[in-house]
């Protein structure tokens, strides 16, 4: 006789879950003990088991539904066993029919759960809407699942170990036996599924429904969903966000597609072992904080970048600084190197790089494809219902509105600034002006991050950018060997630059090379946000000993004021 799979209650007070995933398929033969499902509550995410053995009989409620405590989920039996039927599934897409309004509520859909995906989804539920968003992999997108956090997760074991071979320096006696890459992966996988399970929580919290499927557009006010299973569904919705982020470009080198030894950022987070060398394709942020965790884990890494210097967007001389570190640490970095071929040499890659004119040849074991990202908007269906775009790249205006006046878009898929935190930023805009707000959005305040060792992060106009705006400006530059807090952090390497404008000391963009530097851009930005002058950075009492009093001193020394160094 069929089991019944029920829902548990994994709290006094909690009524009902959500089933977020089926491990198990129907069919599927299973054992005590087996994970059958996931299903998210307003706290959390919790797997259920199988308490019996038997066959998968039939599943009967699917992900995405909500069931009270003790609900049937499931049945298990014995294989052919009946319980109730169920029509099949249809392929065919259902006349297209409005999305179930509650209480005269503007149905939004967001297309996307990646951090401007699943942030507009929220904000747009804060403010009454009645909020679908479809993801066609994993909640928590690029950014979660396979770039800026899994990737600080490797960053940070690096760090850890780098920390640990120099803890001789201050009188620790610590032996490095070397490191565990499978430990290392762990940590990486636990902490990406435990923030993904944290963003199915808030989804429903915010009571927002998550249907996993290929959107495309029917028409203006129409999405196609292709689920998993094949089937589509037809949904109207009254405004519709397009939040469809950006996968790795393929950049078209004879030999990379045809080489298993050439990965993109995704691959290189996932290396089976840590490759004893690795040739880096892209000296931009992927490439190098790639590299510079490689390197730390003992890879023999060499960077090949096209242009003139790494990470262009970056300030120039802090940028040669931090060159002038990597090579110190043994990673060999070519700019204005073109890569001509790639072809295999036994188990490894051999890659043809053009320098000054002539060839070489460089092998290493794996290679990074890492030369920047592409919108992934194919899917869409931009074209047939007029949304304008340039090469899949959307055009919006700064209340993120497309050409279709109930359309919005944000985040990577615009082909713009592909960072979370811009995506993030600009799902609030698009959610609020699609909720009948009337916002505009500003990147003044945008910082640009990058997890090197030692970190490095800027804000507002680079020295060249102001210059080439032709603005009269002012530099205040602050060593960090004159900081207590750095020299005891990383021996004072690095540095806080200021660029202010002559005629009103407003601050014009700030600059740091140093530890920490990505926490305390966070002030920098504000100040910018702010209008702020430098003297009000000089007005504002920074605590001691900290590297963010640093930031008061490169201010002062714009003004000739700084107290800790000589003013020239």
């Amino acid at each position: 006789m069929a089991v019944e799979v029920k829902m548990p209650q994994l709290g006094l007070t909690m009524e009902e879950g959500t089933v977020s995933k089926w491990i198990k398929n129907e069919g599927d033969t299973v054992k005590v003990g087996d994970i059958l499902l996931e299903i998210t509550t307003d706290k959390l995410t919790s797997e259920v088991a199988s308490e019996a053995e038997g066959t998968l009989i039939k599943i009967v409620a699917g992900e995405g539904e909500d069931v009270p405590v003790k609900g049937i989920l499931a049945y298990i039996g014995q294989a052919g066993e009946v319980v109730g039927g169920a029509a099949p599934a249809s392929t065919a897409a259902p006349v297209a029919a409005p999305a179930p309004k509650k209480d005269g509520k503007t149905t939004v859909a967001v297309i996307g759960g990646g951090p401007g995906g699943y942030v507009a989804a929220i904000r747009a539920a804060q403010l009454g809407g009645e909020v679908t968003l479809i993801e066609k992999n994993k909640l928590g997108g690029t950014c979660l699942n396979v770039g800026c956090i899994p990737t600080k997760v490797l960053l940070h074991s690096a760090e850890a170990l780098a920390e640990a071979k120099e803890m001789a320096e201050l009188g620790i006696n610590v032996e490095v036996k070397g490191v565990d890459w499978n430990k290392v992966q762990a940590k990486k996988n636990g902490v990406t599924n435990q923030l993904v399970s944290g963003v199915s929580g808030l989804m429903k919290a915010n009571k927002i429904k998550v249907i996993e499927g290929v959107a495309s557009f029917a028409s203006k006010d129409t999405l196609t969903v292709t689920k998993k299973d094949g089937t589509k569904e037809n949904l109207t919705f009254d405004k519709i966000i397009i939040a469809a982020g950006s996968v790795p470009a393929v950049p078209p080198i004879p030999g990379v597609k045809e080489n298993a030894n050439c990965v993109d950022s995704t691959g290189a987070l996932s290396f089976e072992t840590v490759p004893k060398s690795l040739l880096v394709i892209g000296g931009g942020v992927i490439g190098i904080e790639l590299a510079t965790a490689y390197s730390r884990f003992g890879t023999e890494v060499t960077v090949v970048e096209a242009m003139s210097k790494l990470l262009p967007m970056m300030d120039g001389e802090l940028t040669a600084q931090l060159r002038k570190m990597m090579e110190a640490r043994g990673i060999k970095i070519m700019t204005d190197a073109k890569v001509q071929s790639v072809e295999a040499a036994g188990s490894a890659t051999k890659v043809n790089v053009e320098v000054s004119g002539n060839v070489e040849a460089f092998t290493a074991e794996k290679v990074l494809v890492a030369v920047g990202r592409r919108t992934d908007t194919e899917a869409l269906n931009l074209d047939a219902v007029g949304i304008a775009n340039d090469r899949g790249r959307i055009s919006v205006n700064d209340k993120m509105e497309t050409s279709i006046a109930n359309v919005y878009a944000i985040g990577d898929c615009l082909g713009k600034v592909m960072l979370a935190h811009v995506a993030s930023a600009q799902g609030e805009i698009a959610a609020e002006n699609a909720l009948g707000e009337d916002v505009l959005y500003d990147g003044t305040t945008n910082p640009s991050c990058v997890y090197t060792d030692p970190e490095f992060a800027g804000v507002g106009l680079t020295e060249e950018k102001a210059k080439e705006m032709g603005i009269d400006f002012q530099v205040g530059k602050f060593p960090l060997m004159a900081n207590g807090k750095s020299l005891i952090m990383n021996g004072g390497v690095g540095m806080i630059k200021f660029i202010i404008g002559k005629e009103y000391k407003e601050v014009l963009g700030v600059h740091i090379l140093g530890p920490r530097a990505t926490d305390l851009i966070g002030e920098c930005a504000l100040a910018i946000g702010m209008e702020a002058t430098v003297e009000d950075i000089f007005a504002t009492i920074h605590a001691h000993p900290t590297v963010t009093e640093a930031v008061r001193e490169a201010a002062l020394a714009a003004e000739k004021r700084a107290i800790h160094i000589p003013n020239k």
